[in-house]
């Protein structure tokens, strides 16, 4: 019985490696949060951004031809 116990001890799993690197010292768990945060709001910009650009060609500013030209100076 005794072994049984030590073994799920020392064998741990996903969720006691993740909180023993992540979770244990309060600055780590901060700093892993708000790297997260970070680095999630980027993806979900960089994909919202890239969806409206793939549902709006054609519709843009920069994809009509007469807007945004200067005349040519003489």
């Amino acid at each position: 019985m005794a072994s049984t116990a030590a073994s799920g001890r020392n064998g741990g799993g996903l969720f006691e490696g993740l909180y023993r690197l992540l979770m244990r010292r309060n600055s780590v768990y901060v700093t892993f949060i708000i790297a997260g945060a970070f680095v999630g709001e980027r993806v979900v910009d960089y994909g919202v951004h890239k969806l409206w650009e793939y549902n709006n060609v054609g519709k843009r500013y920069e994809d009509i031809p007469v807007l945004g030209q200067r005349p040519a100076e003489e």
